[in-house]
């Protein structure tokens, strides 16, 4: 039997047992190289294929585990409620995409803070606009398709609502191959913005003069915009991507002295900012290599609400929270570990060599009746069955643990063109994975490096890992035999390669790109800057409310009461006469008012002067406005009748 996989140009040819059970038969592999495909555009690359560092005995290992991971399910007759992955109708998926991004009110009526949204779009980088503005005008014309009357706006309108960088009007109209010029054109413009919002150097331009080595991840400039600048940079020339091909070179995080943000570093509030501009930026650097990035959606299905295996990691969580409160790793998965751990790591053939199956599945049965007892028996665990049931774990869970929405996207991270590239997807992929699932595969990625630390007694080196690990992340029994066949035989080399990525630097992907904290950092700025805007309006009235009643109980004299028709109230806080009532007449002006008030000789008053003092009218449909000496009084009050008024300074 063989299996092709397209994508890479890899040829797998192995003989496997039917029905994945009995025993193993010899198998050969071959792999030949087929540079051509999915080349970007204007440039041909070397691909950084997996292959590359993978020998025909780590592959040997990824068979062995494939054939024991049937050998379980075959003895398991469970049958398992497949996820049925959605059709989506045209146009849903670029709208759940926005809505994920926070922006669903670009094209829907929504509840949510359109200000707060304005802000949002005004951060974003020319990759990250150009990945929304795709996504908006795919719904546009989707929604028009079905003659529904929302009413959507252009997306280049609200980045640019007025006119471009050079003063044009932004012409609708225009075609899409005519932006796409003029975009490229003004890139130095745009990435003069990108050096104020994203803190780089000034001085230098921050996609032609990165002081970062080959080897270096640059997390300050995003990396759809170094992608793009290659692509631009690598017209008409073949690049090799000479860095990272083998383990000998690595990949590595230059220090900055502003300090490494890593995931649960933020507060809530901003991871989910976080998260919005992570699947933006993933967009984005996906369009720029011109791959294909879609979340997958399943239908819900009835899942276990309790035990231990098949149980999501939620439900997971809720039980065993209510005996460890805060704890965020499954109790059984740390246990499992431990129990692995403690025997000690150096035992050869540790997580390849499989637990005996029968037993396997009888101490699965013991553990969901007697693990939350306490009462189960692990000196009768065997490290074998610990690591034969942590995998089985792993398997068994009613939705991957890279779940469904981005199991293909972590798989089809080896089609992207350069290792470097395969890392900066890989790290915001793991950014936009729920929380449990995160820190579980965190602490499982841990664990194996523990493992693969012990390697000169244990015999499990990184690739020696990843192939046993490989199958048992991206085999998923849920989505179905067609799913499983695929995922297991298709796309072997591949998708080991991924998994020897996410254990080798883990660090990494667990770090927020600095250009996302300081997008986040220019969101908080603007919000607050409405925030503080809103807070000293209401800091103010309250204070005049308090001051206004503090001297009404002070000054008020019987006919103070009631003010009569065409009379208002002026308050001066500040002044020696704190409140007057002013008759209103077709002549009298702000001036005249300020002036009375002026000519109560005493106090402090002495020490202003008239163009120091200013007269406001303030709520009623106003917010606060400082008045013109010449305002006529009474036609302002037939305007806003509801309106306070007080004397003050501007400093006040």
């Amino acid at each position: 039997m063989s299996w092709l996989s397209g994508s890479r140009g890899v040829v797998l040819t192995a003989y496997h047992p039917s029905g994945g059970t009995g025993g193993r038969r010899s198998g050969q592999y071959t792999m030949n190289h087929d540079d051509s495909k999915r080349i970007p555009d204007g440039a041909s690359f070397d691909r950084s294929g997996s292959q590359d560092s993978l020998d025909a005995m780590s592959l040997d290992d990824f068979w062995k585990e494939v054939e024991n991971i049937h050998e379980t399910r075959g003895n398991n007759h469970e049958e398992r409620q497949a996820i049925v992955l959605k059709e989506p109708d045209e146009g849903e998926l670029e709208e759940e995409w926005l809505k994920e991004a926070g922006l669903s009110n670009l094209f829907a009526e929504s509840t949510g803070d359109s200000q707060e949204s304005m802000v949002f779009l005004s951060t974003l980088t020319r990759t990250q606009k150009a990945a929304v503005e795709k996504r908006v005008e795919t719904v546009t014309q989707t929604l028009r398709k079905k003659n529904k009357h929302h009413q959507i706006p252009d997306v280049r309108d609200i980045f640019r609502p007025q006119s471009d960088p050079k003063g044009k009007v932004c012409d609708r109209s225009e075609p899409s191959a005519v932006r796409t010029t003029e975009s490229k054109n003004e890139m130095q413009d745009e990435t003069k913005d990108l050096k104020f919002s994203l803190g780089t150097n000034e001085q230098k331009s921050p996609l032609e003069d990165m002081p970062f080595s080959e080897t270096d991840i640059n997390l300050e400039i995003p990396f759809a915009e170094q992608a793009a600048n290659l692509k631009d940079n690598s017209v008409g020339k073949i690049y090799k991507d000479g860095a990272g091909d083998t383990l000998r070179t690595n990949f590595r995080l230059p220090k900055d002295k502003t300090g490494t943000t890593k995931i649960g570093d933020l507060a809530p509030q901003d991871m989910k900012k976080v998260y919005s501009l992570a699947l933006i930026e993933l967009t984005a650097l996906y369009d720029v290599l011109g791959t294909e990035f879609k979340q997958q959606k399943a239908a819900k299905i009835k899942t276990k609400d309790c035990g231990l295996f098949g149980v999501p990691l939620s439900v997971l969580l809720e039980q065993d929270q209510k005996k460890v409160p805060g704890t965020k790793i499954p109790l059984i998965f740390q246990k499992l570990i431990s129990q692995i751990e403690e025997a000690t790591l150096e035992t050869e053939g540790l997580l390849r060599i499989p637990g005996v199956a029968t037993r396997v599945k009888s101490l699965c049965q013991e553990l969901e009746a007697k693990f939350y007892e306490g009462t189960f028996n692990w000196e009768n665990v065997k490290q074998h069955d610990a690591a034969s049931l942590l995998k089985l774990f792993i398997r068994e869970l009613p939705q991957p643990l890279l779940t469904v929405e981005y199991l293909k996207a972590f798989q089809d991270v080896q089609n992207l063109p350069r290792k470097k590239q395969q890392l900066q997807a890989l790290n915001l992929l793991v950014i936009l994975l729920p929380e449990a699932n995160r820190d579980t595969l965190k602490v499982l990625l841990e664990f194996l490096q523990r493992v693969i630390d012990h390697r000169e007694k244990n015999k499990m080196t990184l690739n020696n890992v990843a192939m046993v690990m490989a199958p048992n992340l991206f085999t998923f029994q849920g989505l179905g035999s067609k799913s499983i066949e695929q995922s297991e035989f298709a796309m072997a080399a591949g998708t080991a390669n991924v998994m020897r990525f996410m254990i080798q630097y883990q660090k990494l992907l667990w770090t927020i790109p600095k250009f996302i904290v300081n997008q986040v950092r220019k969101q908080n700025t603007e919000n607050q800057k409405k925030e503080k805007k809103d807070k000293a309006m209401k800091k103010l009235l309250k204070k005049m409310a308090y001051d206004r009643e503090k001297h009404e109980k002070q000054d008020k004299a019987p006919n103070d009461a009631d003010v009569p028709q065409g009379v208002i109230r002026v308050q001066a806080p500040h002044l020696s006469k704190v409140s007057m009532a002013i008759q209103l007449t077709e002549d009298l002006k702000a001036s005249d008012i300020v002036a009375r008030f002026l000519s109560e000789k005493s106090g402090n008053v002495q020490t202003l002067k008239k163009e120091e003092v200013f007269l406001y009218e303030i709520g009623g449909n106003i917010g606060e406005r400082c008045l013109d000496d010449d305002t006529y009084m009474k036609d302002l009050y037939q305007l806003n009748p509801n309106a306070e008024w007080v004397i003050k300074s501007k400093q006040s």
